[in-house]
């Protein structure tokens, strides 16, 4: 079965967020007994599709952690999407008029195998997993985010990228009929974003399709979006049209509108302030708290993923390359 297919679920069989928090904690105990005999459970309910198990070697990777979960109608109502307005809640205010199916996406440039493929065959073949990321968007609030998906690497390796790729670049659908916001010229449309080829390749690297279980809603970058937990936010470009393996660095969307503000590479940084405001704390939208006033926190170099991720970045000035 398709990871699509897997997702493919009405809204009135998703799995609730309570839930979801308690079948974590049973597998979480299934997996301290992995011996437990399963007769006589034939006619269980099966777990959703978020509920594959991290283990504790992946969880030292920094596919998890044990904080505090964003709750899904603060992840889904409160994010930015240009596409659909540039308010936090217009996104999920915002008319349902994104057709997720059927979906396509072109790679292409320095690569052996380039195509034009449906969502179900670009991922076909790799197991969808959890990934339990913390989320720091450069206007200083954070979430931590139940994620679904494949890692993109395993993605990218289907096309054979060749020597000459160093760096890979992403573009957004921009369809001004589905995405009121594209009809104001905000930010230059399409939405663009890249990486460096390394970075891309990196196992924290992601490739979204769900969150909490239930496939990602139209706010939150259906049906594909990418997530890149140690840099800022708008790293993680949504709604994924187009992926082109390139030579030199491709053009991104805020880079191109602001570059003295955002930098090609925007790993969450505290030492390096936004020109208009200090990064050295954030807000982070987690529990039962209000979002307005949630807790301030320190924020840590690369968001707390310096152990994996640091040395991509030995011997460079992270003040110049922001």
């Amino acid at each position: 079965m398709s990871l699509r297919s897997v997702l493919a679920i009405p809204e009135s069989s998703v799995t609730d967020e309570t839930v979801y928090r308690r079948r974590r904690q049973l597998l979480g105990a299934m997996a301290a007994a992995p011996l437990l005999p399963l007769a006589g459970c034939a006619d269980a309910e099966p777990p959703p599709p978020s509920s594959v198990r991290v283990t504790p070697a992946q969880a030292g990777a920094g596919f998890t952690t044990d904080e505090p979960l964003t709750r899904y109608e603060d992840i889904t109502g409160y994010n930015n999407f240009y596409e659909f307005g540039t308010g936090k809640s217009d996104p999920s205010r915002a008319p349902k008029t994104l057709r997720t199916a059927p979906w396509h996406v072109e790679v292409s440039g320095e690569c052996e195998r380039p195509g034009t493929l449906a969502l179900d065959d670009l991922l076909h073949g790799i197991a969808p997993t959890e990934r339990i990321y913390r989320l720091r968007c450069v206007e200083g609030w954070s979430m931590v985010v139940p994620w679904l998906g494949v890692p993109l690497g395993d993605v990218l390796r289907k096309f054979a990228p060749t020597s000459k790729a160093k760096y890979v670049a992403f573009t957004s659908l921009a369809d001004p009929v589905q995405m009121p916001g594209v009809r104001f010229r905000s930010i230059d449309w399409p939405y663009r974003e890249g990486l460096r080829i390394d970075e891309a390749m990196h196992p924290l690297a992601f490739l979204a399709t769900g969150l909490y279980g239930k496939p990602l809603p139209q706010q939150n970058g259906a049906p594909l979006r990418l997530v890149v937990p140690w840099k800022y936010g708008f790293k993680s470009i949504k709604s994924i049209v187009a992926i082109r393996f390139t030579e030199r660095m491709p053009p991104t969307a805020w880079n191109r509108l602001q570059p003295r503000e955002y930098g090609f590479y925007s790993n969450v940084n505290p030492d390096v302030d936004h020109p208009r405001w200090s990064q050295k704390t954030e807000r982070r939208i987690a529990g039962t708290g209000n979002r307005l006033r949630a807790d301030r926190i320190p924020t840590l170099p690369f968001n707390g993923y310096g152990e994996q991720v640091a040395a991509l970045y030995a011997g460079m000035d992270l003040r110049k390359w922001y």
